[in-house]
């Protein structure tokens, strides 16, 4: 959307235009659920959130600078009301605490280029020599310790420890400082989900 359209928009909608609200509900709503839904998991969860960022929206619409853009507002609106809705439901252990600091890492990067990094990195590990795949996915999928995949494939921990540097080494140089914490969302939290539901 560019900035005329957006200026035009934000000044309808806190005059109280409802058409232009609902011009901006049907125009983003799918992608921010799917947004939601990459956050929490949760398809019913995801639809709550985001319809409760338009109802906020709405309501507050009089607070909305007009200069700033809608499509950035309505992104973060979703990731803080997440944030708040996970702190309701439970307490924020030190590995969620991680994971929203990771959010926080790429949080500013418009979706669309958050999605092309995420395809990048599965297309750049589906890249990574054999037996440096398999060590990096046995460790960052699965979960398993170094030690646990030394024993598994019958090889030294010096072995294992070295392909999973040399992955870290070939996907920090081709996916920059934002490595980390994209590799934080793909696996860390998806494997302490995977793990909770086995308990």
């Amino acid at each position: 959307m560019d900035s005329k359209r957006n200026l035009f928009l934000a000044q309808r909608l806190i005059s109280g235009d409802s058409k232009a609200y609902d011009f901006l509900m049907e125009f983003y709503y799918q992608s921010l659920c799917a947004y939601a839904q990459s956050l929490c998991y949760d398809h019913a969860l995801a639809e709550d959130i985001v319809q409760n960022v338009f109802v906020k929206l709405w309501v507050k619409r009089i607070k909305i600078n007009p200069d700033l853009s809608i499509k950035s507002y309505l992104y973060k609106s979703v990731y803080n009301e997440f944030i708040d809705q996970y702190r309701k439901n439970k307490p924020v252990i030190y590995l969620e605490k991680k994971y929203f600091e990771a959010i926080d890492l790429v949080i500013d990067i418009e979706p669309e280029e958050l999605g092309d990094l995420i395809k990048l990195m599965n297309a750049e590990i589906e890249n990574l020599p054999a037996k440096c795949r398999e060590i990096f996915l046995m460790n960052k999928m699965e979960g398993l310790t170094h030690t646990e995949i030394s024993e598994y494939l019958n090889i030294s921990l010096k072995t294992v420890e070295g392909h999973i540097t040399r992955a870290f080494k070939i996907l920090t140089e081709k996916l920059g400082t934002k490595m980390e914490a994209v590799l934080f969302l793909l696996f860390n939290f998806n494997k302490q989900k995977r793990q909770s539901s086995l308990r």
